[in-house]
């Protein structure tokens, strides 16, 4: 399966995002904890060269914990500051601010001795489609500030955002790359529902899902569904619309359906905490 969700709306965006970048002090790119180094967009650090970085790694409640922190080790060593948020619930998002006036403790220093007093950081907040940006900036705005949804594509323009008298935000559209060098990638992405599910097949994308899961987190589907394990994924496909009674006229499984409750299933985080990149495979 070939992975690739390149709309025209992205070109645009990407260029409003050039022309900002001089009003920007902080860059805040949004990551999803499950796939961190996957979940990036390659052009923001072209983007962002010179200005205060934080990274969120954003779901972390979807992720297992072990690899939340060895993620945030990662992104330290890079010279990145990192927050792990569950945008959601709202944990986490309270250590943000001080995360932002730390990382920002230069500038406000170099405003200080210039006589520049109480501006504002200017913070430009990024990541890929559906990755959580607009909930994110609700949560800590403390209201509606920001439009959100389940699905890639929701934020079209840019617009400013008053946190407080300290911080301003820029919110931006969600952005791809035109590319995926590696495959690898774009699986991972669609399997997050970072890309149009519209443009995928979603029983093969189910079936990427159940050999991962086979491989590194065994037993997961077997108790969730009650099933038996097989090696074919797409037997195990069968077996969860047998299990939940995805049927079609005459009786017949519809693994269709059954392949769409398995990702919702694991994009809700319904299958339990799943990390699906490691970082020391990412540095090998």
């Amino acid at each position: 399966m070939h992975f690739q969700w390149y709309p025209g709306h992205m070109t645009k965006a990407k260029r409003m995002m050039q022309e900002n970048i001089k009003l920007i002090d902080l860059i805040i790119e949004l990551v999803d904890a499950r796939v961190p180094l996957s979940s990036r967009n390659p052009d923001i650090d072209e983007l962002g060269k010179n200005k205060a970085r934080l990274i969120i790694l954003n779901k972390s409640d979807l992720a297992e914990e072990r690899w939340n922190e060895a993620w945030t080790e990662y992104f330290k060593k890079k010279g990145f500051h990192v927050v792990k948020v569950n945008s959601r619930k709202g944990g986490g998002v309270k250590s943000v601010q001080s995360v932002i006036q730390e990382a920002c403790k230069a500038k406000i220093e170099r405003d200080r001795k210039r006589g520049i007093l109480n501006r504002p950081v200017r913070a430009m907040v990024v990541g890929i489609p559906n990755v959580g940006k607009s909930t994110f900036i609700n949560s800590l705005a403390g209201k509606a500030a920001a439009k959100t949804g389940n699905k890639p594509g929701v934020t079209k323009g840019k617009q400013w955002i008053r946190l407080n008298k300290q911080v301003e935000l820029l919110d931006t559209p969600g952005i791809l790359w035109p590319k995926f060098e590696d495959q690898t990638v774009g699986l991972r992405l669609a399997l997050i529902g970072s890309i149009k599910d519209e443009v995928l097949q979603t029983e093969e994308l189910a079936a990427e899902l159940i050999r991962f899961l086979a491989a590194n987190y065994p037993g997961v589907l077997e108790n969730k569904y009650t099933i038996t394990a097989a090696p074919d994924p797409y037997v195990m496909l069968g077996r969860i619309a047998e299990s939940r009674h995805c049927l079609v006229r005459g009786n017949e499984l519809d693994t269709e359906k059954a392949a769409m409750l398995l990702m919702d299933d694991f994009r809700e985080g319904k299958l339990g905490r799943l990390t699906l990149e490691y970082p020391q495979t990412e540095e090998a």
